[in-house]
């Protein structure tokens, strides 16, 4: 470590100091934002990830310590198995599997509720590049969903380059959004955020 000169110090800060603050600048996201606003970008943030072999109260765990609600499941060469969520853990599916089986909740694995990567829709990154947040927030609607993924192509072939979350998108707008029980149109979607 001798070739890192330690940094000077400053001390003795007075009472005064005060936090740095955002930047006024930085405009609010809104339904206009470039989708890429509210893309979580792998490239910058590492994926949260589960193998099929985990059990639903293992992934439930790890989900809330990491404080997302949908983890990707990758196999042992780490392809893409599928997605699993907090609704698929929570939710009713896991408790008949055990009850139709005749195991314990506890032997229920990932592998067992997730949605395969051959039932999943994706994004095209070139898509994305030049959409709108409103344009992904009503796609996610029209789909009755609360993630999709992003996909781009590699040398190595296709790759999940990102993730779109409802929740995310909503706390960035800053207002709630849900999914409808019967599909809505844009403008229904632009007046709910006016609201």
């Amino acid at each position: 470590m001798s070739s890192y000169p330690a940094l000077a110090i400053r001390t003795h800060l007075s009472s005064g100091v005060r936090l740095c603050r955002p930047t006024q600048d930085q405009p609010a996201t809104t339904l206009e934002s470039a989708a890429l606003l509210v893309m979580t970008d792998l490239t910058r943030v590492a994926a949260v990830v589960a193998s099929p072999a985990t059990t639903v109260d293992e992934a439930n765990r790890y989900m809330m310590r990491r404080g997302v609600r949908m983890l990707l499941v990758l196999d042992d060469q780490e392809r893409l198995c599928g997605i699993v969520t907090a609704t698929d853990i929570l939710g009713e599916k896991p408790v008949t599997l055990a009850r139709e089986r005749g195991v314990r909740h506890s032997d229920i694995l990932v592998a067992d509720v997730m949605t395969p990567a051959s039932r999943l829709d994706a994004f095209d990154i070139r898509t994305v590049k030049g959409a709108s947040v409103g344009h992904v927030v009503a796609s996610l609607r029209r789909s009755r969903r609360h993630h999709a993924l992003v996909v781009q192509d590699s040398a190595e072939g296709v790759e999940v380059r990102g993730v779109f979350s409802l929740s995310q998108i909503a706390r960035q707008l800053g207002t709630p959004l849900h999914l409808p029980e019967a599909a809505d149109n844009f403008a229904e979607i632009e007046a709910a955020l006016v609201r």
